[in-house]
């Protein structure tokens, strides 16, 4: 039978508790304890008195198991940094806008190194340099403004080699080039520790990604790796939201061109469809206010046509506007329409000439195409305007030669061409078999152009003629019509002027054959007036009386007596009466019946019913003063050219 030795075993005890000990640091291991706690065995096994060489074995396998433990806890960091890594680059990926993906960079490199501020430079090739271009946890102004020149501090250095560099304590650190304004915006924003990578693309450096603390730090190695891994995806992240936003700005580019694509083309559209129009319109000799009725419906404004004189050619749609002559000098210089105060003014041109101008109301903000389309307007018009000029000055010749056919007193012929006359003067709407007043107007000599113009615009206006004849502007209107007075033609043709002009009138000439004499009555009022001074005035010849007979160069004395006592003679020569004895006989009794009846040897009842006749023939002026004295001095004259004629 075998006995069991119960007697103590030291060495096995030993070896026991040293078993013991690195188990112990197999479980501590196992349980993922801190780090002090691994000192725990070794301490309980000193303390039971282990020999010398089983605590050598349990100090190692401490040593051992604390390495163990340091090399898990850099692989479960460096997972988490992997898949934080992994996380930040799908983060990155979904982002388009660059202002997006920069500031969700930098919020990654704070906190996966666990510092106080992070940020990002950008190159900026034609400055040749770097500028801060977002930060987080930044607090100064001055340092989120700063520029780093190439090899200037801790950022400049990377990016000018293109390798990372960091600094436990930047402010004392002397192998970067300090300079005044970094050494500010650092120190204001308190940073102690400084990591920066290259942000790269191939080989191209695009900035630099920074991890900065406010306290003195040492970057580890990881940490390097770490920023430099996330400044890798924030490289490829940063091109790609510039490639995105680059296509948006194309697609946003593309868009506009095809917008303007589009508007040109229906700018071209409308001008074309215009310009058939206006085409059409000329072609079917539409005038001046047809085009400006077409225009001011296609461009939805007022449209107001002007001469190159300021008169009014065509109004749509617009209040009267006088033409603006800084409008149109301007429009005139620069060859384009311009605005003024609102209104859009567009000279019309023929080479050099200005024909007139075309001002646009109601469209104080006119887009390029319309005012292309308003400019196109102002040739249109040119074009009707140079045909209407010619037109006129067609149309003018051919008045003018009327004018002169019957004005002319010389033509042994003419009664023959009387009929030829009035047919000729009936195709111009003029008819010669009506009353007319001839009108003689006078300027000086260099306004006689215009006069002339202006005088045959009338004459169109009165259904009458006008011209120059025998170095006069000659109007000849219907009689008792608007226009045909002498006094108001002679202001109004002052005013176009702006110079004085005097107008002698004379008729009306009941028929064509009448026109010769009347025209020289009229020509002898101008003279007579001129005479007295009376410039810039008018007058019918009536009007001046024996004045007129007197100052006039040729003296009419028949036509003079006929014009104050014609009724009185006509009547006597029809009835065999003695009107005009028994005037004589009145005037010469100094106005007593009683003397006057005595003279004639009739009853003085004869005498009051004789001039009561006179009055009814003349008018219940004719014993006003001054018909008095034109009466009187026109039987004196009639006595006279009666008695120069030879008894028969």
């Amino acid at each position: 039978m075998t006995t069991v030795n119960d007697s103590p075993d030291p060495a096995g005890d030993a070896a026991l508790s040293a078993a013991r000990s690195v188990a112990r640091l197999l479980e501590l291991l196992a349980e993922d304890a801190a780090a002090e706690r691994f000192a725990e065995p070794a301490a309980q096994a000193r303390a039971f008195g282990l020999p010398a060489a089983d605590q050598d074995v349990v100090d190692r396998a401490t040593r051992t198991a604390l390495d163990v433990r340091r090399t898990l806890e850099q692989r479960r960091r460096r997972e988490t940094e992997l898949a934080a890594l992994f996380d930040t680059a799908g983060d990155l990926a979904a982002l388009r806008d660059l202002d997006s993906v920069l500031r969700a960079i930098v919020h990654r490199a704070r906190l996966l190194l666990g510092a106080d501020v992070a940020y990002l430079t950008l190159a900026d090739p034609a400055a040749g340099d770097t500028f801060m271009r977002v930060t987080d946890g930044s607090v100064s102004a001055r340092f989120q403004q700063l520029r780093l020149g190439m090899g200037e501090g801790l950022g400049g250095l990377v990016a000018q080699s293109g390798r990372p560099y960091w600094t436990a304590d930047y402010t004392v650190d002397g192998q970067f080039a300090h300079t005044s304004a970094i050494d500010a915006g650092v120190g204001e924003e308190g940073l102690r520790g400084i990591l920066g990578v290259p942000l790269r693309l191939g080989t191209r450096l695009i900035g630099v990604l920074y991890a900065a603390d406010r306290t003195v730090r040492e970057f580890t190695p990881d940490s390097i790796a770490l920023l430099s891994s996330l400044a890798d995806h924030a490289a490829t992240a940063i091109d790609s939201a510039r490639r995105m936003e680059e296509t948006r700005s194309a697609l946003l580019e593309l868009n506009a061109a095809t917008e303007t694509a589009r508007g040109h083309s229906e700018a071209l559209r409308r001008a074309a469809e215009t310009h058939d129009r206006l085409t059409d319109l000329v072609l079917r000799g539409g005038e001046v206010g047809d085009v400006a009725r077409e225009i001011a419906a296609i461009l939805g404004g007022g449209l107001v046509v002007h001469d190159a004189d300021g008169a009014e050619l065509a109004r749509v749609a617009a209040p009267a506007l006088a033409p603006p002559a800084r409008g149109v000098a301007a429009s005139r210089a620069e060859g384009r329409a311009v605005p003024v105060e609102g209104v859009w003014v567009c000279a019309v041109m023929a080479g050099s000439a200005l024909l007139g101008s075309i001002a646009l109301t109601g469209r104080p903000d006119l887009p390029d195409t319309d005012r292309r389309l308003f400019e196109r307007t102002s040739l249109v018009a040119a074009l009707l305007l140079l045909l209407r000029r010619s037109v006129a000055e067609a149309e003018e010749r051919v008045r003018g030669e009327l004018l002169d056919d019957l004005l002319a007193e010389d033509q042994a012929d003419r009664p023959r061409h009387l009929g030829s006359l009035v047919l000729r003067a009936r195709r111009l709407d003029v008819h010669l078999r009506d009353p007319h007043d001839v009108l003689v107007a006078h300027c000086e000599p260099a306004q006689r152009q215009r006069l002339q113009g202006e005088a045959a615009r009338r004459a169109r206006e009165l259904r009458g003629l006008a011209g120059v004849y025998r170095g006069h502007v000659v109007l000849l209107a219907p009689a008792g019509g608007r226009g045909a007075d002498p006094r108001e033609l002679a202001l109004e043709l002052g005013r176009f002027l702006g110079a004085p002009v005097t107008v002698g009138a004379a008729g009306p000439a009941r028929g064509p054959d009448e026109l010769p004499r009347t025209y020289a009555d009229a020509l002898r009022c101008l003279e007579a007036l001129r005479s007295l001074g009376r410039v810039g005035d008018g007058a019918h010849l009536p009007e001046l009386g024996f004045v007129g007979m007197l100052l006039g160069d040729r003296t009419d004395v028949g036509g003079y007596v006929e014009r104050v006592l014609g009724p009185v003679l006509e009547y006597d020569a029809e009835r065999g009466t003695e009107l005009i004895r028994t005037l004589g006989a009145y005037y010469a009794a100094n106005g007593s019946l009683s003397r006057a009846k005595d003279g004639l040897h009739v009853h003085v009842n004869t005498v009051v019913q004789r001039l009561e006749r006179v009055a009814r023939l003349l008018g219940d002026d004719w014993n006003t003063s001054e018909r008095a004295l034109e009466n009187q001095l026109a039987l004196r004259l009639h006595r006279l050219t009666r008695a120069d004629r030879p008894s028969p």
